[in-house]
């Protein structure tokens, strides 16, 4: 009998260290009574306890953010209708500053043409005219400065003396060379001085001490030896040359010295 119950004593603490929650009654007494629970390191128990409280304080931070996003996440129409406006504005707003500078860019690049356009005008019309100022420029070449100065002299020593009808006679052909390239000096000044008006000039390369060779105004016609100037020289000029404008309207043919 008394084994019997050491048996049942002994059955009843390992059911309460397999079910520490379950509370049996004692088969001494009526009184219920919890039985002990397994034992298990604190630090272990304390442990186990916050990590489920932590999670539970997880899920609720969870479920309200969640709460908290799901008005958000919907999707306004009228939103959206403001988010379009805005690129639409802003795209119309890029269309806008561009076109103005295409316009600007325009206006300028017209005023350019129209200015060179005035500028140069003339150009084919003065290019046509350049063989006849030349033809007029050997003319009055072609007179040598002692033919000149002798029919100046023997015009005033007709005058002085009396002399016979064959001195009368050249001295009179004489007087009408000097008038005929006088006359031919004052229509080139006022034809140069006309074209002036108009922004066209003429230049010599031998003007003045002379100068090198320059291929942005000059153009070589043939090379000589001349002795006393260095290789590059202008010596001779064929033709002259023109600008209009700054700009050069025909080259000057040279001639250039080659020594070397």
């Amino acid at each position: 009998m008394f084994r019997k119950q050491i048996l049942r004593q002994s059955r009843s603490i390992s059911e309460a260290l397999i079910a520490p929650s379950q509370v049996r009654r004692s088969p001494f007494s009526s009184a219920p009574f919890a039985s002990p629970r397994p034992c298990l390191p604190a630090s272990y128990s304390f442990r186990t306890g916050r990590r489920w409280q932590s999670t539970d304080a997880d899920k609720k931070a969870d479920k309200e953010s969640e709460e908290t996003k799901t008005p958000e996440t919907k999707e306004d129409p009228a939103k959206q209708e403001l988010e379009k406006a805005k690129k639409e504005i802003i795209d119309l707003k890029d269309k806008y500053l561009r076109s103005v500078a295409d316009y600007r860019n325009l206006q300028e690049r017209t005023k350019r043409e129209t200015e060179s356009a005035k500028q140069f005008a003339l150009q084919r019309f003065a290019t046509d005219l350049l063989d006849s100022i030349d033809n007029l420029d050997r003319a009055l070449t072609a007179v040598p400065k002692e033919a000149l100065a002798n029919a100046t002299t023997s015009n005033t020593s007709s005058s002085d003396a009396n002399a016979a009808a064959a001195s009368e006679s050249t001295s009179e052909a004489a007087k009408h060379l000097t008038d005929l390239h006088a006359g031919l000096m004052m229509t080139e000044g006022i034809l140069m001085s006309t074209l002036k008006k108009h922004g066209i000039e003429r230049f010599d390369p031998l003007e003045g001490e002379g100068r090198k060779f320059d291929p942005n105004t000059d153009e070589a016609t043939f090379f000589a030896k001349v002795e006393g100037k260095q290789d590059g020289e202008v010596f001779f000029t064929q033709s002259k040359g023109y600008k209009l404008n700054g700009r050069v309207l025909r080259a000057a043919k040279v001639g250039v010295v080659k020594n070397s």
